[in-house]
Formats: structure tokens, sequence, C-alpha cells
């Protein structure tokens, strides 16, 4: 708002009279206190630097160790073997100078200061060398190694107490090239199950081309790019897999998060709307701040940060050949989608985060305005919904001058899009079409009605419940995860509602006017408007989504079985996939590489031989449960192999991504690669995390509130256009959560009917586990 108020701030007007000035003083007041927050802001960026460049050591030991010194030179004792007096001579030697107490005390502090740098240097990398070892991860659980034990302790000596965000950010290690026969090896074994021998043995004969012709001379330059970038994939998986390309995000890309199942704390739109906007800014304060604790795995070893840089105020824009991320350092407003039309709404007065009753009072406004959308403005938001050259083009064209330009600019810098939707939706475990009909609403809503190209949107209902709409370029979905818990979490315990609805507190300032955007936009770009608006419904009319709730059991009886939930449940996926379609098709499953730096996905193969056999036995009413059982410990043993191999950089379909870039970037064929990545992805799997940073394990460990709080993820659109896209999460010991889509187009799936196929899969296997107890 300050480039708001410059603008009005000081004016003068020439009368007969003479000049008239006049001076706004609140708007004088606003952009002293916008001056303030920015250089405040500068500052404690400034400052984290420094601690975290430093860290795990602190500044203070600098302190402690020069005092420990000083005090040792009254004895005397040298602390420093020499150093004080090799510094003296240097510095002072000259015959004019003399041996001073100003000269002394000065060599003592540079010494010091060179001795903790050099302290430092070496804390670093010893912590940087032992964040390198994983062998952890591959320990038997009740079992852990000689070398692991030894490797905890220093881990816990070395990591340092109360690190911030990014404390952690240059001692991770870099991700590694796996070598390329490892890889080649680990991919023929994940497409054996899927191939005949025919088709094996050729793309066996493609593998060995590859690896005694262009293979290595790929893999070299890759080994280059390692060490020179902090990760070798992630720069090119952003903008080759994301912002490159030009087909509708909508759906193909974005996806959401939902609410809370059990706990509704307020039926108010505006209330809750207001509740969860406050909540979120006093999350991006934390975060600017860099006081949000890295998430740690084990208690001590931490995870990469980097993806956290782009949760607020950003926005994808579009291009003719690919898209750009564009962030904005700062950003004090959001913008307010209502009835198609946009509001600008100042969540900030006077430096001073507004509090929910004030956000509330500005919403309340934005709800009782009656005007009408202006000429295009109701389905604007439909040129970010569907492809993305056309939007590309009208933007350049309709978009980069007058009106249409500064209202542009204010969605793009906003923190992110609040919309207030004009339906609404109850959340039920028994009632899998109205989880399905909130799903739908979320991935695509009325194609018109979502601003997809915003790093999130906050989308409120009439009746109070609320979800979002990620776009996947800036970060991957537990970054969102992570901050719905935040605020969920930090909701839950502060209860800001009356018995009303309203949110409880006073306005203790009066809160700046929402700000209704205008816009020009003329006949022609609405033409284009309503011709992006055709192509997203299209895609929106044919999504299949079935949400629902598996309450026979969770991950506690699961455990019971000594078996990873994971494992069980990509097991149950195999087995109904091969009821559904007769057949197996190339699984996807996420996993992530944050143990690295900058680190974000990497795929686990999951339909392996073992899981194949396991599955095929299910349909074998020769097959006893016994042997059942055997097949499942050893499909659930190799998935988590294959996990960990993914975690810690060893997967199959980054290098192999990587490879064929550089093949491109060479302007040489591989016909191996082209086998290989060409593959449509028919289950694609994601599981969405729980509790990542503990939030609501700090509000209470009983299963009561467990079960009350914990969130129940949500989904994505199908990756091929005859396969299954499915997302769960293992809410709790009892109830685990599953979205299922699909598309309508394709007379090979049903995601109603492959969602009974889950459920029918994963009671049969109980049924297979419980026999062997």
């Amino acid at each position: 708002m300050a480039e708001a108020h410059a603008a009005v701030a000081f004016s003068f007007q020439v009368t007969q009279e003479g000049v008239d000035v006049q001076i706004s003083h609140d708007a004088i007041k606003a952009v002293y206190f916008s001056g303030v927050r920015s250089w405040r802001k500068r500052l404690v960026r400034f400052l984290n630097r420094f601690q975290t460049g430093v860290y795990p050591a602190k500044f203070s030991s600098l302190l402690y160790l020069t005092l420990t010194v000083m005090l040792a030179n009254m004895f005397p004792f040298d602390l420093t073997f020499g150093m004080i007096e090799y510094v003296h001579v240097t510095l002072f030697s000259r015959a004019y100078y003399r041996a001073t107490l100003l000269s002394s005390l000065t060599s003592t502090l540079l010494s010091c200061l060179l001795m903790w740098i050099c302290f430092v240097i070496i804390i670093r990398n010893l912590l940087k060398g032992l964040l390198c070892y994983q062998g952890w991860m591959y320990d038997q659980r009740g079992k852990v190694s000689l070398t692991t034990k030894l490797w905890g302790i220093g881990v816990k000596i070395m990591g340092g107490k109360n690190p911030q965000l990014y404390s952690y950010q240059s001692s991770l290690p870099r991700m590694p090239v796996p070598p390329l026969e490892k890889t080649i090896a680990r991919y023929l074994l994940s497409v054996r199950p899927l191939l005949d021998d025919e088709e094996y043995e050729e793309m066996k004969k493609l593998s060995e081309e590859f690896k005694t012709t262009i293979g290595p001379k790929l893999q070299w330059y890759l080994k280059l790019k390692s060490w020179w970038a902090s990760n070798y994939v992630s720069d090119w998986w952003e903008e080759y897999i994301y912002l490159s390309g030009r087909s509708p995000i909508m759906v193909n890309s974005n996806y959401y998060g939902l609410d809370l199942l059990y706990y509704v704390p307020t039926n108010s739109q505006a209330a809750r709307a207001a509740s969860i906007i406050h909540y979120l800014f006093s999350f991006r304060s934390l975060l600017d701040k860099e006081e949000i604790k890295p998430i740690m795995m084990q208690n001590m070893i931490p995870l990469c940060s980097a993806q956290y840089e782009r949760v607020f105020n950003t926005c994808r824009t579009p291009g003719v050949e690919k898209d750009t991320l564009k962030h904005f350092m700062d950003c004090r407003h959001v913008m307010v989608q209502h009835n198609g039309r946009y509001f600008k709404l100042p969540c900030y007065k006077n430096g001073k985060l507004l509090n929910p009753k004030e956000i509330e009072f500005g919403l309340e406004k934005i709800l009782s305005d009656t005007s009408s959308p202006l000429p295009g403005e109701e389905h604007l938001a439909a040129l970010t919904a569907g492809d993305r050259i056309p939007w590309a083009n009208a933007r350049n064209e309709y978009f980069m001058r007058g009106v249409n330009a500064r209202s542009l600019h204010w969605i793009e810098k906003a923190a992110f899009m609040v919309v207030l939707d004009d339906e609404e939706f109850d959340l039920k475990d028994t009632d899998p079409v109205g989880l399905s009909a909130i799903g739908r609403s979320l991935l695509h809503g009325k194609c018109y009605n979502r601003w997809f190209d915003k790093s999130f949107n906050l989308v409120v209902f009439k009746n109070g419940r609320f979800g979002v709409n990620a776009e996947h370029s800036w970060a991957d979905a537990p970054i969102m995860s992570f901050l719905v818990e935040h605020v969920l979490g930090a909701e839950y315990m502060d209860k800001p509602f009356l018995p009303s609805g309203k949110c409880k507190g006073n306005l203790t300032m009066e809160p700046l006017p929402p700000l209704r955007l205008r816009w020009e936009i003329p006949e022609a770009c609405q033409e284009v408007i309503e011709s992006s608006l055709s192509v997203a419904q299209a895609l929106a009319d044919d999504v299949h989504l079935h949400v629902f709730a598996f309450k026979h059991f969770g991950k506690g009886l699961v455990k019971k079985f000594r078996m990873s939930p994971d494992a069980f449940i990509q097991a149950a996926l195999q087995t109904a996939h091969l009821r559904d379609k007769g057949h197996f098709s190339l699984t996807y499953e996420a996993s992530m590489t944050r143990l690295f730096r900058e680190g974000r996905t990497e795929t686990v193969r999951s339909c392996t031989s073992e899981m194949t056999a396991f599955a095929r036995s299910m349909e074998n009413t020769n097959v006893e449960n016994k042997e059942r059982l055997h097949l499942l410990r050893m499909a659930a043993e190799r998935h988590t192999t294959m996990y960990k191999l993914a975690m810690t950089g060893n997967g199959i379909d980054r290098h192999l991504f990587c490879l064929y870039v550089v093949s491109k970037y060479k302007q040489v064929e591989s016909p191996f690669l082209s086998r290989a990545l060409k593959t449509p992805w028919r289950l694609s799997t994601s599981q969405t995390p729980v509790d990542q940073a503990g939030t609501f394990g700090k509000i209470g460990k009983s299963d009561e509130i467990m079960k009350t709080i914990v969130p129940i993820g949500g989904g994505f659109g199908p990756v091929a256009d005859d396969g299954y896209g499915v997302s769960y999460i293992i809410c709790h010991e009892d109830l685990i959560m599953f979205h299922v889509s699909s598309k309508r187009s394709s007379p090979e799936t049903d995601s109603g009917r492959f969602a009974h196929n889950i459920e029918k899969a994963m009671l049969d296997m109980k049924d297979v586990c419980m026999s062997g107890l």
C-alpha cells in the first residue's frame, strides 16, 4: 500500500490566493511505517545470514574464546600457541610501532578471531561430512550398527542447538550422481514385470548400446554439473517439467488440500477466512525471521528448507515458450475474489498485522458489496486455467499497460489469493460424494474462480469450510502440508471464535478499506478468455474424482504386522490395479530427496517383481495365506529398499531425466533414453505426510485429540489419460484417506470402481496378515 499512499500523501493546487498545499498525515505515517518495516526486515535477514553462516557455532563462542585466551595470558599461558606473537610481530614490527597495551590487545583479538574462524570451518565441514553418511537408513529396526551409533553421537555433538530455518543449508551435502551402470541395472529390474521376454531383451540391448556409446559422455557432463551446481536435478526439473509445459496447469499440475474432517470451529465465512489469513501472515512473519525450525528426521538429520522461500508473494507468469516464477520480497495485502470481482485487501496498518477481527471487518465489506463484475472480469481467471500460450499472448497484448497492468500487478504481487466461494460443503467420513464434491471444487472450481498461477489459493466456502489449491512449480506438496498444519494447529489452540461464530477481539484500529480492482478488457480479449474457459471446462468435466475414508483400520494394525504402512498400501494399490484392469502398469510414487541441498523429489517405481508376485497370489485360489504373507513381506521389504535408494539419491528417474536433458543440449539421440522416459505413468501415487513439525503432537497425544485435528490430505489429477492418480494420507491409528482421480473419457478407468477395489484389497490383505499372527 505504500505506493498508493505515496500518491495521495502530498498534493497541491494553485488558486487565486496562492498555492494550497495539502498533506495527508495518515498517508505519510503509513509510508513511514512501511519503510521502517522494510528496513527492519532487511536487518533481520542480514543478521540471520551471519548466524546461519557460522552455524553450528555461535557468535557468543567468539566472546568466550577471547575471554579465555586473555585470562590465560595473565598467568601467563598462551592458548594460541604463538599466534598472538606472530600477529603482533607481523602488524607491529616496524620501528615506529611500540609495544603498547593497544597493540597487544589488537593482536590478541585478531588471533582469537582467526582461531575462531578456523574452528567454525572445521566444525561446519565435520557436520557436512557426518550428514553425508546414509548408512543409518539401511540398518534394521532394533539392530543399529556400531558405526551408526558413533555417527549419531557425532551428529548430536556437532549439530548445534536451536537452529534457524536455514541453519543447515550450507552443511547439507550435494546430491550425488549415481553410477550409470547401477541406474541402468535398476531400471531394467523395474520394467521386468511390465515387459514380455522379447520387449525386455530389446530394452536390454538398447541399454547396453547406451552404456558403451554416448552414456559415459553424458554422465561426465552430469558429474561436472553436480560439482558446480547446488543440485544437479532441481533447476532442470523446475524448468522443463513444470514451467515448460504448454497445456493447462489446472488439474494437470496444480493440486488441492482439504480442511480438517471433524473439527468445525465456525460456520461464518468471513470469520474463518479472517482467522486463516491472520495465521498465514503470522507464519510468513516467522518465515521472514527464519524462526521456524527445520524438519529433522530421527530428531537429528535436517531436511532442506529451500522450498519455503517462495511460499508467499509468488506467482507464475505465462510465456510463449515457457513460464517464469515471479517472487516479490514483501507484500502486505491479499487479493480477494468474490462473485467474479477482485478486491485488494490490506492486512497491515502502520506496520502492524491486523488481528482477525479487523480482517473480518474488511471481508464483510467485500461480502456485502453488491456491485456487478466489469465486462470480462467475471471469467478473467479462466486465462490461468487454459492453455499457456493464449494466456501469454493475451498478457502481452492487453495487460502490460494502463489500468489492466496495475490490477494484474496487485494480483501477482499479493501474498496469496483468497476466494470467498459461493458454495458450501459438509465433510463427513461416511459421505464420499460430499468429500469428492469439495475435492473437485478445490481442484478446478468453476474454472474461472481460482487464480491458478498464484503460489496458492485459499478457498473459503459459505459455511466456513476451507481448502487450498496450490501451484506445483515453486515447491512440492509437503511444504503446503506443513503450512496448513501450522495454521490449523494455531487456530485450534487459540480458539479465535466467539459462540456466535464471529472472531474474538476488538477493532484496535480502523482497517484500510478493500480496494476494488478496475479493468478495461476489450472484446478481443474477452474472446480469448471465453476460449480458455471452454478448454478448461472440458478438462474439468473430464475429471472423475472419488474421495473416501478408509475406517476399517489404519497404521496401528499395520505396524502390528511388522510392516511399513506405506509398503502395505502400495501392495494394496497393485492388487487393486490388477483386479481393476487385469494387468499391471508403470507406477509412480513420489519420494523426497531433501536430505540434499535443494532436493525435491524422486520416483519410487512401486510395481516391482515382488509386488506383482504378491498381487497375482491374491487372485490365485490355489495359494495359501501363509505363502501370500511371505510374498507380501518380500514385496514390502523390496519396496522399502527402493524408497531408501530414492531418498539417498540413488533413484532411477531423475538421473535418466538429466541424462536426457544433456543429450538434448548435445543434440544427440538416444533410443534408450527416449524409450525409457516416454512410457506413461498409468498409476501415479503420493503419500501426504502428517504432522511434519509436531504441530499437532504439541496440542496433545490422546487418541481423541489426534483423531479430531489431523488433516485429511488432498489430491491431484491423473497423470495419464487412461490412468489413475491416487493420493493417500495415513491420518492416525484408525483412518486412511484416499483421493482417487481418473478421466471419464477413458473406457479403461473408473475412480469409484478403483476405490472399491482398493478398499477390498486392503481388507483382503488384512485377513492374510491376521492369519500369520
